[in-house]
């Protein structure tokens, strides 16, 4: 019998730099940094990677324009990216540039691997190009000819590239993923996904280098670079050292958990268990696709102007209140829908009323009554069902709802009232302590400062009025 490995081993999308990160790049971010944050609290060896993707025309366009080269434009741009380490609090292990060289070695041996195979093959194709996904885009999927996701009309492209054999692979994906062996969440991004495999074709994984000169050079043939994805997909690998040898790959692969935004879903539920498959390693377990999140009801585009900026975000109102609002306000697995008006009423109501003044008051209480701190023996807050399906909005709510109850037993007990009966006293506010600390503990993967700050209440030898969590705005 095979001993399950006690690992979890999460990733989200490398993000594409072509410009500035919005506040989408900052969501798909903080709902692995959750995710991993809760897996710690399972006594799981967790290692979560993000990273950047360096390679293709946008890049290369964006430099040319800039007067630069696209190694000085992304060298400049990533910062932007990983400041999100300090700006959300996030707790990812490494941060992958597919520019770096061993990503380049890497990625090379990967592809001959493919080859030698016989899953990689040069034909002349014509076909329309996205730029904006940097994908060839079938007929089918246009709508009124143009890309669904970025609203443009494609180039019609004829080349000659290599390809991989998808074919190969796509009736064992598809038995795998509607097996569950392959787990895509939500449900329905399955079907999505077995209805694309009907109509999948052989994909494209180089481009003519006098088309496009910024990439990884395809092995044996200079005058092709490598497309994007095969590029792009095989960062998971390079983030635990791939190497048959490499303690860190034999440790953590295969992946126990793909973040991912729906528009990409195709290449890391199709392409990427293709690619595996053909270099004999194991697929990933599961793979979590979210929605996007809209501005005022609209797609954020910088074409539009439409852009809320990460730091913006953190600046209004700090770091947890951002973490918690684009949490809340979003279903995990569902398009969402920010505006300002929705940011602030959050803040007051959910942060600064409901879970900031029940700390407040039941600490202000036992610090009048010098109550000791009691350890009773009350039902944690079980998440499980909720982490078991990855819908971080509706755990949320879960924990609300105990905050709610014990607001609510706040005012119908009313212990500043009672004055001669200190046992049902020392009782009632320590019930409530007791709920504040097992909200903290709830709270530790979502908003890990404020949790820290409630569970610190508890290491006194005295219990005193806390700070307030989240001041009121004026």
């Amino acid at each position: 019998m095979i001993m399950e490995k006690n690992k979890f081993y999460i990733t989200t999308a490398i993000d594409y730099l072509n410009a500035k990160p919005h506040i989408g790049h900052a969501f798909e971010k903080i709902v692995a940094d959750v995710i991993a944050r809760y897996k710690r609290q399972e006594d799981l060896d967790v290692y979560f990677l993000t990273g950047s993707d360096e390679h293709g025309f946008k890049m290369q366009q964006a430099a040319e324009k800039k007067g630069i080269t696209p190694q000085q434009w992304v060298d400049d741009l990533v910062g932007e990216f990983t400041v999100f380490k300090t700006l959300f609090n996030l707790s990812y292990d490494e941060f992958v540039r597919t520019s770096d060289p061993r990503h380049k070695e890497i990625v090379q041996n990967l592809w001959m691997i493919c080859k030698k195979r016989g899953d990689i093959y040069k034909k002349s194709y014509q076909g329309a190009y996205c730029s904006g996904c940097e994908s060839f885009i079938k007929e089918s999927d246009l709508v009124d000819g143009k890309c669904p996701n970025h609203g443009k009309a494609p180039d019609i492209v004829e080349e000659e590239n290599w390809f991989f054999k998808l074919s190969n692979y796509s009736d064992k994906i598809k038995e795998l993923i509607q097996n569950d062996e392959f787990k895509i969440f939500p449900a329905h991004r399955k079907n999505e996904i077995l209805n694309i495999l009907n109509e999948i074709d052989d994909f494209s994984v180089s481009r003519p280098k006098s088309k496009l000169s910024w990439g990884i050079e395809v092995p044996d043939d200079p005058e092709q670079v490598m497309y994007v994805w095969f590029d792009a997909l095989s960062n998971y690998l390079t983030g635990i050292d791939y190497n048959l040898d490499s303690d860190k790959f034999r440790k953590y692969w295969p992946a126990d958990l793909h973040v991912i935004g729906k528009d990409i879903s195709r290449f890391h539920t199709i392409y990427w268990p293709a690619m595996l498959m053909s270099m004999g390693f194991e697929l990933p377990k599961a793979v979590l696709i979210h929605g996007f999140i809209n501005l005022n009801g609209t797609k954020i585009s910088k074409t539009l102007g439409n852009i809320v900026y990460p730091q913006e975000l953190v600046d209004r109102c700090g770091i947890d209140a951002a973490r918690y609002f684009l949490l809340r306000e979003t279903p995990t697995t569902e398009d969402g829908d920010f505006t300002w008006e929705k940011f602030d009423a959050r803040y007051e109501a959910d942060l600064a009323n409901s879970l900031g003044n029940l700390v407040s008051r039941v600490t202000n209480i036992a610090e009048k009554n010098n109550v000791i701190f009691k350890e009773l023996n009350l039902e944690k807050i079980n998440l499980e069902e909720y982490f078991d399906e990855y819908r971080l909005d509706k755990a949320l709510e879960k924990i609300w709802e105990k905050i709610h109850e014990a607001n609510k037993y706040v005012d119908d007990e009313k212990p500043w009232s009672i004055k001669d009966d200190p046992e049902k006293l020392n009782l009632i506010i320590n019930n409530l302590l007791n709920s504040i600390k097992n909200i903290g503990t709830a709270l530790k993967p979502f908003i890990p400062e404020t949790s820290e700050k409630i569970l610190n209440i508890f290491k006194q030898e005295k219990i005193v009025k806390a700070e307030p969590l989240f001041p009121k705005k004026n």
